[in-house]
């Protein structure tokens, strides 16, 4: 499978969020070739802020393996992460992080040149405009 094919099954995710009433980002966690974690976004659902696609994916991630380091992954994510989920991010050392839409209100790169591990390798832009689009979406009908 190619970056495109789990970054479709974020973008599922994603949808997953949006139609829970939950800001629409979903994310994959893939080792070795295989999927081995997936989550959306459930702040509302669960009432905690910390309950990020990210965060839930890298515990789950993480549970899977039995190890905190997830170092032969990669972190597939339909927007870029925030500081905390970057920081989580970085602190379980995420070989590759390939994310969509760019966040420029609350993106890691905004406060941060980097809190992710040093090796961490980031590809973005990844279907940019059907995840920009599905956010955009879900905002508008929230005015």
């Amino acid at each position: 499978m190619s970056d495109d094919d789990y970054m479709q099954m974020a973008y599922a995710e994603a949808q997953a969020a949006y139609d829970e009433d939950e800001i629409p980002v979903g994310a994959v966690v893939v080792c070795d070739g295989r999927v081995i974690a997936s989550a959306h976004n459930q702040t509302e659902r669960l009432g905690d802020t910390t309950a990020h696609a990210e965060m839930l994916a890298l515990t789950a991630a993480e549970d899977e393996l039995g190890s905190k380091y997830l170092d032969e992954c990669t972190l597939y994510v339909t927007l870029e992460p925030c500081i905390m989920c970057a920081g989580a991010i970085g602190w379980a050392q995420v070989r590759r992080l390939v994310y969509g839409a760019a966040d420029e209100k609350r993106g890691y790169s905004r406060f941060s040149p980097s809190p992710l591990h040093p090796k961490t390798e980031v590809t973005t832009g990844l279907m940019k405009e059907e995840c920009e689009q599905l956010m955009k979406r879900f905002f508008k009908e929230k005015r």
